[in-house]
């Protein structure tokens, strides 16, 4: 339980400097999307229910701060982390450019599925597809830039709170 409660509250502070970075960068119409970042570490490491939960925490977060309908996140972010576990056997999951890979790629499905379910909800959404393939791009580049270092520091603070970061090395964390 310790281990969930540190990822979340390191999710917390990304979360946080993402929607500040969102509002600085709203007069160049760019928004960031680093979803894959929030289950990308706990899907290659947790149990299934404990990223799981982290997947669910993360997603309830991100959907208190949008206008589509509550739990859209959450219900995604669980999805992917599912879908991670079901082929995490057949990654290098230590291999830290592995996980920045996944995390990329996480990034890019979470991003697709939520942008078609918001694209739904909106009358005039043809006018948007430009803005929604600049998002993408940026999105991408700032997390390929980003993901290293926020990994490094979910797994420090995860050592530091007495938690491993995988579960073959702390099996009840």
């Amino acid at each position: 339980m310790r281990r969930t409660v540190v990822f979340f509250l390191t999710q917390l502070l990304l979360w946080a400097l993402v929607s500040q970075a969102n509002h600085e960068l709203t007069p160049w119409g760019i928004a960031l999307f680093l979803g894959g970042l929030f289950v990308g570490l706990s899907a290659l490491t947790f149990e299934r229910r404990e990223a799981l939960v982290g997947a669910f925490a993360a997603g309830f977060l991100h959907d208190a701060g949008t206008p589509l309908p509550f739990g859209t996140h959450a219900l995604a972010f669980a999805a992917a982390v599912v879908f991670i576990q079901h082929v995490r056997h057949r990654l290098n999951r230590h291999e830290g450019l592995v996980t920045v890979m996944v995390i990329l790629i996480t990034n890019l499905g979470l991003f697709l599925v939520i942008s078609a379910v918001a694209l739904r909800l909106l009358p005039d959404a043809d006018q948007l597809t430009s803005r929604v393939f600049s998002d993408l791009i940026a999105s991408q580049v700032v997390l390929a830039l980003v993901s290293p270092w926020f990994l490094a520091l979910q797994t420090r603070t995860l050592r530091l709170a007495g938690g491993a970061t995988s579960p073959e090395s702390n099996a009840h964390g």
